[in-house]
Parts: structure tokens; C-alpha cells; sequence
């Protein structure tokens, strides 16, 4: 594994979860933390670090986002009507790098954010190349001409390590996509178990 993989995956070993579900995972092997004392034998966590935990675990999924930008999608969220928690799982799953992996035209959120980018991805016939880019109900996602071709994307969408969830709808053959409609959070296929309740817990303190 090289160490640019290595750096992507610690955070797995750092909570003790496959974040992704995949299976070059390293805590697959090790399901203890990293370091000297990762095998330590582990105290009940206070509730402030179980709140902590869930936030790293939720912003990490997303391709390790800033803390500076997840904390913007929370207070969207806090200002949207409706359950804070399923606002922020909504805003975060309407990031075009993360509808870009839920497709499968990449496979994993890094490679996701990659491709957009590196322009390889038109919204509603437009190239957009920020992949913080916010989705709308609607909208066509389309893999650019020149690039349906690319290796990584062709193994990505014949990846049986995940389904494109039904909140989407996509064309594999034509590499083009749509967002239907708001996802829940038990609609969204998380691998591992995720917490934005502790998450809004941990910023309205």
C-alpha cells in the first residue's frame, strides 16, 4: 500500500471502522488503532469523545472535509427547516464528488473529488469542477465525452462493491446520472453506522 493510501486509511485504524466498506481496508487485518498503543485495553469514552468520534467519522467519509467547511453545512443545516440531522446528511450528499462516488463513476470520494477537479464532469451540459458544487433536485450529472473512456472510471462502475441508491437514478452506458430527490439518512448506504444526531450534539454545545 503506498503511503498516500496509507494516509487515506488511517483514520480507519483511528476509529476502529472500515469507513468505506472496502476491502483493502487495513483494519480489516488490525481493528486496533495505530501507534505503539493502539492494542491498549480502552477506557469508556466520555460523551464529549463519542460526539468527537462521530463528527471525524461523518466528515471523514466525505473525503476528509475541512473542519471549516463541515462546520458551514452544520449551520446551513441549523437554518433550514425540518431535522438538523437529516438536513446535514442531505447537504452533504449533494456535494457533486460525493454524487459523483454514489454513481459510481469513481471509486472511492477521493477519486471523486479528483475527477471533478480535473473537469471531467458537466452538470446540466456545464463543466463544473468544484467538488463542493451543490446539487439540485433534477439535475443531470454527466462523465464528459472524452473521458468515458478513462480505466478508472470503466472499473469503478463495474465495482460490485456497491448499489447506487435509489435517490439517484444513472445510465452506465451513457455515463450520465440524475438527482432525484432528498435523501434520508436510511436511505443513504452508509457502510458503517453514522451519528449526525452526536454530530449536532457536538456543535450546539
Amino acid at each position: 500500500m503506498t503511503k498516500r493510501a496509507e494516509s487515506k486509511y488511517k483514520i480507519n485504524r483511528t476509529l476502529g471502522i472500515n469507513l468505506w466498506g472496502r476491502p483493502k481496508s487495513p483494519v480489516n487485518k488490525r481493528d486496533y488503532g495505530p501507534g505503539q498503543h493502539g492494542q491498549r485495553r480502552k477506557s469508556k469514552p466520555s460523551d464529549f469523545k463519542v460526539q468527537l468520534m462521530a463528527k471525524q467519522k461523518l466528515k471523514g467519509y466525505y473525503g476528509n472535509i475541512s473542519e471549516k467547511q463541515f462546520r458551514k453545512y452544520y449551520e446551513e443545516a441549523v437554518r433550514r427547516r425540518g431535522d438538523t440531522s437529516e438536513n446535514l446528511i442531505d447537504l452533504l450528499e449533494r456535494r457533486l464528488d460525493a454524487v459523483i462516488y454514489r454513481l459510481k463513476f469513481a471509486i472511492t470520494p477521493f477519486a471523486a473529488r479528483q475527477f471533478v477537479n480535473h473537469g471531467h464532469i458537466t452538470v446540466n451540459g456545464r463543466k463544473v469542477n468544484i467538488p463542493s458544487f451543490i446539487v439540485r433536485d433534477g439535475d443531470t450529472i454527466e462523465v464528459r465525452e472524452k473521458s468515458k473512456q478513462i480505466a478508472v472510471v470503466l472499473d469503478a462502475v463495474q465495482s460490485p462493491e456497491r448499489d447506487v441508491p435509489e435517490y439517484l437514478e444513472v445510465d452506465h452506458r451513457a455515463m450520465k446520472g440524475r438527482f432525484v430527490r432528498s435523501p434520508k439518512l436510511n436511505d443513504v448506504p452508509y457502510p458503517v453506522t453514522m451519528e449526525p444526531n452526536l454530530v449536532v450534539e457536538f456543535y450546539s454545545r
